[in-house]
């Protein structure tokens, strides 16, 4: 079924996260308006998008309304009064997190870190965002809740695993969203959606209760329309718990997107690491990826293409990863309601762990080491590095709903690293990236494009994305219909 299909077009076009913030501190609508307005394109997309887990509809009505008594007495936050969404991998106290399994699980006792901090900032939680089962795909389908589709085209995924907060972003229901990148599942549905989703520093964004989450692949991420969106969230929700091992100093994202970000010199890589799939870029992704490369040089960069030392990064990720899963599903009430992928996945991770874990994890200095010689050379080698890397966020367009159904756990990851082989790298080496929309399939269908930059380079890549939108003005593009059901 397509768009036009299962939608009707609604001439409101909701307002951006930072938008809508200065609405309500100008005096020019209300929390209670904005929030009442993002329930009503939340619940009539949820037959066609299913972008949405939980609902917290009367929670967020009444904080809302407090917001609004806040606001006339004068005071001001960031966010304050402003709706938003979480992934369901997030704890808000009150709710469960299903993160994306089927079971009965209890309520959280308190609010993660993020959301702790999202509160702080004034922001309202409407509700939780869909997720693939224990964020192991680019695609958020289950049968806990259903298949989420992609506003752009609805026979289509947004991706996954954030698939849910990116579709409800990418619609109009919620002006930004949080997410979480594990191997590329902030990236992944902002390309397959047309967002900015930046995967920031590990530990930029705490992902405090599991304070090292999946073995220190997974960070917290915004996704929106929008650099100035984006980097608003993330400064809304940057910052450590005490308990947090990874502590970065602290960035200002909302300035970077505002700064000139100089000329930088980008290395531009088509051939993926190792996955043993033969994968390549689909043609209509080599022709995006290439005309925003071409858009870069024209704006003064110098632009050129290198091939990043990736060596056998994968031996540094899949015991990460395989644990991280187990480490999660044996924590299910129920493991007989996990998919038969996930219970594969748990044997793998336990066979990984322990010794063969703590091994890859000793690896990763090595891995800055060879990778990051692409940005700072050893001393006396010729030439001098790259200030940038630029790939395609996926090798393939968003694939039809279904395409992933009934698929082996063997077939299953060879069809994810068939689709997907460029994001994870970034998440073994816990450096930045934001992918940025690159165009369109000849079928409509979004791409994206990753910005990858060495450890703690958040500024440089927002501003660069904050340039490059400036020029490409990818914001003026939404998706055919604000989705409303028929």
């Amino acid at each position: 079924m397509s768009s036009a299909e299962s939608i009707e077009t609604d001439a409101a076009v909701p307002a951006g996260l930072a938008d809508s913030a200065r609405a309500l501190a100008d005096g020019r609508t209300t929390a209670t308006r904005l929030v009442s307005e993002a329930l009503d394109r939340i619940g009539a997309s949820q037959g066609t998008l299913n972008a949405f887990r939980h609902l917290r509809a009367a929670a967020a009505l009444t904080e809302a309304a407090e917001a609004d008594r806040r606001l006339a007495a004068g005071e001001r936050l960031p966010l304050l009064g402003v709706p938003v969404a979480v992934k369901d991998d997030t704890d808000v106290a009150g709710m469960p997190t299903y993160f994306g399994c089927a079971g009965e699980l209890p309520a959280a006792t308190a609010d993660s870190e993020a959301v702790r901090r999202l509160r702080a900032a004034g922001a309202v939680i409407v509700g939780k965002t869909n997720s693939c089962e224990l964020g192991q795909w680019p695609f958020t389908e289950g049968p806990a809740f259903g298949v989420t589709r992609n506003p752009w085209n609805t026979g289509h995924t947004p991706g996954g695993s954030s698939g849910g907060s990116a579709a409800a972003v990418a619609a109009g229901l919620v002006p930004a969203a949080l997410g979480s990148d594990g191997a590329g599942s902030v990236r992944i549905p902002a390309a397959w959606t047309h967002l900015v989703g930046i995967k920031p520093q590990r530990g930029r964004i705490s992902v405090h209760p599991h304070s090292d989450a999946f073995q220190g692949l997974t960070v917290n991420g915004p996704l929106a329309r929008t650099v100035e969106d984006a980097a608003l969230l993330l400064d809304a929700v940057a910052g450590a718990h005490p308990d947090d091992p990874h502590r970065p100093p602290p960035v200002e994202a909302r300035a970077a997107a505002r700064r000139d970000p100089g000329r930088l010199r980008i290395a531009v890589a088509w051939r993926p690491p190792l996955t043993l799939t033969r994968t390549a870029p689909h043609p209509e992704v080599r022709r995006a990826v290439a005309a925003l490369a071409e858009a870069l040089a024209a704006l003064g960069h110098h632009v050129e293409e290198a091939r990043p030392r990736y060596g056998l990064i994968g031996l540094g990720f899949v015991p990460r990863a395989t644990a991280g899963i187990a480490e999660l599903a044996a924590r299910h009430p129920d493991p007989a309601l996990l998919d038969a992928r996930t219970l594969s996945a748990l044997r793998t991770g336990t066979r990984l762990g322990g010794r063969v874990v703590r091994a890859a994890r000793e690896r990763e200095l090595r891995q800055h080491r060879r990778i990051g010689a692409l940005f700072h050379p050893p001393r006396g080698r010729a030439g001098s590095g790259f200030d940038v890397l630029l790939t395609p966020t996926t090798a393939l367009p968003p694939p039809r709903i279904g395409s992933f159904d009934g698929l082996s756990a063997w077939r299953t990851d060879v069809a994810i690293a068939e689709a997907c082989p460029y994001a994870w790298p970034w998440n073994v080496l816990g450096w930045p990236g934001i992918n940025v929309p690159a165009g369109f399939t000849s079928d409509g269908l979004p791409v994206g494009a990753q910005l990858l930059g060495p450890s703690r380079s958040e500024e440089r890549l927002i501003s660069l994305a904050a340039q490059l939108e400036a020029d490409r003005r990818w914001y003026e593009h939404r998706p055919p219909a604000v989705p409303r059901v028929c």
